[in-house]
C-alpha cells in the first residue's frame, strides 16, 4: 500500500482529507487548507523551555565566573529582557501584512521574505540553518559528555577521585546518533509535542538537582573565592584570558537563550484562536520568565557553590562527584533532554530540505511516495524512503562533525554569538520597521537601530572569544580523553 505525499512530510496528514471547494474551509483544515492546528501556549511554552534550557544552563556558573557578581547577573538579565523583546516582534510576524488576519509565514524564512524580501531572504536562511546545524551537532557533543560522565561518576565512586577514569566520546556519539536516527522519522514539528513534554520535565530535573546540590555546598561552609569582577588577573587568569573568557561567557549566556531560530515553526503548531501571536507572546513570557528564574539560580548559586574555580559544566565537569547516584540520574535527564531538543532544532532543517526536494522534483517517486506499515502498539506509519535516507545521513554528518569538534563551552559561545545578532535581534527588528512603516532617522528608529548595533558589538566579542577559546581547545586537545 503507498500514497504520494501532498506539500510535504511536515503536513503529511493533509493527504487524507477532503481538499477545500471555492476557497471553503473543511472543519477539519485551517484557513491555509493545512490540517487543523491544535497547539496552546501551554504546548508552545514547552516547546520553548525544551530549546531554552538546555546545556546552556550547566555553563552559567562558569560564566558568572568569567564576569563576576555585578556583570554577571545584569548581563543575564539584560539578555532575557532582549530576547523577550525580539520575540514578541518576531511573533508579529507570522503572519502578512495583518499579525492577525493576513497570511501565514511557515518558516522565518517565509516572514522575512513577506516582510523585508531581497537579498535578507538568502542571508537569513544561511544563518537559521547555519546555527540550527551547530545546535544540533553541539547537542549531539553535550549529550555524549553527560553519558560518559555516568560511567566516570561509577568510576569514581568505585576506585577513588584520584582515578583519571578517562573515557572516550565517541561510542557515547554514536549511541545518541542511533536513537536520533530513529527519533527523526517522527514527520513533523507537529507530533513533538509528547516529546517536548518530557524534555521540559527532565530539564526542570536535572537543573533542580544542580541548584539543589550548589545550595548543600554553600550551606556546609565551602569558603569558595567570588569577586564582584569574577575570575582575578595573575591568579586565576592573565590579563588576556580575562578579557577573551569574557566574552567567551557573554556567548554562552547568548546561547543560553537561543530559540528564535525555531519560534515561527513553533508558533506554527498553534491554534487559531485566540490569536496566534497573543499565544505566543504568552508562551514567551511563560517560557523565559521560567528560565531567566532557573538561569540566575543556578548561575549564582553555583558562582557561591565553587567561586572562580567553577567548571564549564558543573555536573559533567565534576564539581560534585557525591551522592554518585544523583549525579548519574542528573546526567541521564540531560541526555534524554538533549534526544528530544536535538528533534526540535532539526524539524525545521528536515522540513525545509524536503520541501524544496518535492517541489522540485515532484514526480518522482522515492521523494513523493509513503508505504504504509503497521507497527505494533503504535499503528500504521506512512514511511518515506527520501524521508529515511535524508535524515539518517544528516544525523550521521553532524556526529562525526561533533567528534571531530568536542570543544563544550567554546563551542556553546560560538553558536551563541553567531546566531543572537542575526535572527534573535537583526531580522525582528527590521520586519518591525518595515510593517510598522517607521519614518527614517524618527525617534523610534533611531533607538531600534541603535540597540541593533549594540547587540552587534556584543556579538562580535563574544564569537572572537569563542574563536579565541576553540584555538586554545585545539591546541591542548587529546582526542581519547574524555572532555570536561
Amino acid at each position: 500500500m503507498a500514497r504520494e505525499m501532498q506539500h510535504n512530510s511536515m503536513y503529511l496528514e493533509q493527504a487524507d482529507l477532503e481538499g477545500n471547494e471555492n476557497g471553503g474551509t473543511h472543519k477539519n483544515l485551517d484557513d491555509d487548507g493545512r490540517p487543523k492546528r491544535t497547539g496552546t501556549w501551554v504546548t508552545a511554552s514547552a516547546h520553548i523551555i525544551t530549546a531554552v534550557i538546555g546545556s546552556g544552563v550547566l555553563s552559567l556558573a562558569w560564566a558568572i565566573a568569567q564576569l563576576g557578581w555585578v556583570a554577571g547577573p545584569v548581563i543575564l538579565t539584560a539578555f532575557s529582557f532582549i530576547t523577550f523583546f525580539t520575540s514578541t516582534l518576531l511573533a508579529d510576524s507570522y503572519r502578512s501584512p495583518d499579525p492577525v488576519t493576513g497570511k501565514r509565514n511557515y518558516t522565518y524564512m517565509d516572514a522575512v521574505r513577506a516582510n523585508l524580501g531581497g537579498w535578507k531572504v538568502h542571508l537569513c536562511g544561511l544563518a537559521q540553518y547555519v546555527n540550527l546545524i551547530g545546535i544540533t551537532i553541539g547537542y549531539t557533543i553535550t549529550a555524549s559528555i553527560s553519558m560518559v560522565a555516568v560511567k566516570r561518576s561509577n568510576c569514581f565512586h568505585k576506585h577513588g577521585h584520584h582515578e583519571k577514569c578517562n573515557i572516550s566520546n565517541y561510542p557515547y556519539m554514536i549511541i545518541f546518533a542511533c536513537i536520533q536516527i530513529i527519533l527523526s522519522q517522527i514527520p513533523n514539528f507537529h507530533k513533538l509535542s509528547w516529546l517536548s513534554i518530557l524534555a521540559a520535565l527532565m530539564s526542570f530535573s536535572y537543573s533542580s538537582i544542580g541548584l539543589g546540590l550548589s545550595l548543600a555546598k554553600v550551606a556546609g561552609g565551602g569558603h569558595a573565592r567570588t569577586s564582584l569582577t569574577g575570575t582575578k588577573v595573575g591568579v586565576d587568569v592573565t590579563a588576556a584570558q580575562k578579557v577573551w573568557k569574557a566574552f567567551q561567557a557573554i556567548g554562552d549566556i547568548a546561547f543560553a537563550y537561543a530559540y528564535s531560530t525555531v519560534l515561527i515553526e513553533i508558533q506554527d503548531t498553534i491554534k487559531s484562536s485566540p490569536p496566534e501571536n497573543k499565544a505566543m507572546k504568552k508562551a514567551s513570557f511563560v517560557g523565559i520568565l521560567t528560565t531567566t528564574l532557573f538561569y540566575v539560580l543556578c548561575g549564582c548559586v553555583g558562582y557561591a557553590a565553587f567561586g572562580n574555580d567553577a567548571p564549564g559544566n558543573f555536573l559533567t565537569g565534576f564539581g560534585f562527584y557525591e551522592p554518585f547516584w544523583l549525579i548519574d540520574f542528573a546526567n541521564v535527564c540531560i541526555a534524554v533532554h538533549l534526544i528530544g531538543a536535538y528533534q526540535v532544532f532539526s524539524q525545521p532543517i528536515f522540513s525545509f530540505m524536503e520541501r524544496n526536494c518535492h517541489q522540485r522534483w515532484p514526480e518522482n517517486k522515492v521523494i513523493t511516495r509513503e508505504h504504509a506499515i503497521y507497527i505494533p502498539f503504535y499503528g500504521v506509519y506512512y514511511l518515506n524512503l527520501f524521508r529515511l535516507v535524508w535524515r539518517t545521513l544528516y544525523v550521521i554528518v553532524t556526529a562525526v562533525l561533533a567528534m571531530i569538534f568536542p570543544f563544550f563551552n567554546d563551542f556553546l559561545g560560538l553558536i551563541g554569538a553567531a546566531s543572537f545578532w542575526p535572527l534573535t535581534v537583526y531580522f525582528p527588528v527590521e520586519m518591525y520597521i518595515a510593517r510598522s512603516r517607521i519614518p527614517k532617522f524618527s525617534f523610534t528608529w533611531s533607538w531600534l537601530k541603535i540597540f541593533t548595533f549594540a547587540c552587534l558589538v556584543v556579538s562580535l566579542a563574544a564569537a572572537a572569544g569563542s574563536i579565541e577559546g576553540l584555538v586554545i581547545s585545539l591546541k591542548a586537545y587529546k582526542p581519547f580523553q574524555s572532555e570536561q
